[in-house]
């Protein structure tokens, strides 16, 4: 097995594997017909780790992607902050220990500019847990396959979590109990406004099925559910899935993972 800084680096073209299952991603015309992919198509990737053979095998991984490509290097805080604000990245993977520098610390600055993927090989349920109340939309552990890292970069990219169900019920958990003692519920007037329609999209999305399989239970179009999807993000005033989830979790709309 060919690893690099614990990725297998071993090709399997076209396939992803994703908690134990495999997809095919749909690829994009340019891709299928063999272009180069436009520069403001790529996902600009800012690796942030304190130790540079680590970086060189995230580079070497990344970089063999046509739709992927490393924006800029960081080892310490001051660099991150720096790169993170004058190379626009989509995606920062970023390591919780950073020698000196604390990546936890981190967080709440560099989120504000990117989507945030912490790779690491703490095994510290806490120190995920907090990451992810920061606002980190990914955990990768460094000894996963080089091709479980793309697909996070892949799915937090569009717009999804990569974490698993338990530490998601977990942090939810934990925004639940903080919220506890509030006896009014200040977006009551937005919940409100949702259609009963929006409502059972909200609820399926909680359940964490896709777009495609809402389509198949509610009997409407693909489009329609996005459709539903972006008035449900205008209405509570939401940017994404990952938000919406948290949202609906914290209000109610929708029920935690592994909920009884």
């Amino acid at each position: 097995m060919d690893l690099i800084n614990g990725f297998d680096c071993r090709s399997h073209p076209g396939k992803v594997e994703s908690r134990g299952r495999s997809t095919r991603p749909h690829k994009p015309f340019w891709l299928i017909l063999g272009m180069a992919t436009p520069a403001s198509k790529l996902i600009r990737v800012l690796l942030v780790d304190d130790h540079a053979v680590v970086r060189a095998g995230l580079r070497m991984i990344i970089q063999s992607r046509a739709d992927m490509t490393i924006v800029g290097e960081a080892g310490n805080r001051d660099d991150a902050l720096a790169l993170a604000r004058s190379e626009h990245p989509n995606i920062i993977l970023l390591d919780l220990d950073l020698g000196g520098d604390s990546g936890v610390a981190l967080i709440a600055d560099l989120a504000t500019e990117a989507r945030i993927i912490i790779l690491t090989g703490l095994r510290d349920p806490q120190a995920h847990r907090k990451a992810v109340l920061l606002g980190a939309m990914g955990i990768v552990r460094k000894e996963k396959a080089a091709e479980v890292l793309i697909s996070a970069i892949e799915r937090v990219h569009a717009g999804e979590a990569w974490l698993d169900p338990s530490l998601m019920a977990e942090v939810l958990s934990d925004m639940t109990r903080s919220k506890k003692a509030r006896k009014a519920d200040p977006e009551a007037d937005k919940i409100a406004k949702l259609t009963n329609r929006e409502r059972q999209v909200i609820a399926l999305v909680g359940e964490g099925i896709k777009s495609k399989e809402i389509a198949g239970r509610l009997f409407i179009s693909e489009t329609t559910v996005r459709h539903h999807l972006t008035s449900i993000f205008g209405k509570l005033g939401v940017a994404d899935r990952v938000e919406l989830l948290i949202y609906a979790y914290r209000h109610g709309l929708a029920s935690p993972p592994n909920s009884p």
